[in-house]
């Protein structure tokens, strides 16, 4: 009976010391993530970021740019972008499960903030860090900007390919007409592209583009943009 209350005592030391060096952890790499957030806004503040897209000679306001384009940007890119502050917590979730299950990282849960966030601010590399301080970064960008102008910078600064940095390249470039000319189905097609631009552009792969294009038709149904009969017709 003696030792049994021993080893009890010495498990609920074991998991106590546990949770503290995993607080300890978590506290060291959120001011870690802090640090590299801090660093890079005193290198560039965010205002002064955000004023050299919008100073882009083809930088393209929303109203020159379909409704329909915008809307498969959030439908297959952050469908909740509306409702959150800029942190999906129920994307991150899923993601994370996805992620255990295939036993690596396939799938980022990062929301249209967040991306706009790690493309101007930080590397690419998938450091638990560089997550904190895309967070700290968020919540940033989500104070000095609403969620229209937030939209409006993202996508007039994503990779559509080819060279392309912003919507009204990506549009002339492809297509040969401005953003506002743009066909519901080439608006579609083209908010596909910068999910894996290298994979997607039309002139690399233009079957994989069409195919990409099926997946946000599906996702815009899926999230209320568009009805059956409307999605029938774009993929025509």
């Amino acid at each position: 009976m003696f030792l049994i209350r021993a080893l009890f005592r010495l498990i609920h030391k074991l998991v106590a010391l546990a949770v503290v060096l995993v607080l300890a952890l978590g506290l060291f790499l959120v001011y870690e993530g802090y640090q590299i957030y801090e660093q890079a806004v005193e290198e560039t503040p965010v205002q002064q970021v955000m004023e050299q897209i919008q100073s882009q000679p083809h930088y393209t306001t929303l109203d020159n740019i379909p409704q329909i384009y915008c809307n498969a940007v959030i439908a297959t890119e952050d469908h909740r972008f509306y409702i959150h502050k800029g942190i999906d917590v129920i994307a991150i979730t899923r993601a994370l499960l996805h992620d255990i299950q295939a036993g690596k990282m396939v799938e980022g849960g990062s929301t249209i903030t967040q991306q706009l966030a790690k493309n101007q601010f930080f590397t690419q590399k998938k450091e638990l860090t560089r997550k904190i301080a895309e967070v700290f970064m968020v919540r940033e960008i989500e104070k000095l900007y609403d969620k229209e102008e937030i939209l409006e910078l993202y996508i007039n600064s994503i990779y559509y390919g080819e060279g392309y940095y912003c919507i009204y390249d990506a549009s002339m470039g492809y297509f040969g007409k401005i953003p506002a000319e743009l066909s519901d189905s080439e608006c579609v097609l083209l908010a596909g592209i910068p999910n894996a631009p290298s994979v997607y552009a039309l002139t690399v792969n233009e079957e994989l583009a069409r195919q990409r294009q099926k997946q946000v038709i599906q996702d815009m149904i899926t999230w209320g943009y568009l009805t059956k009969d409307e999605a029938a017709a774009l993929a025509q």
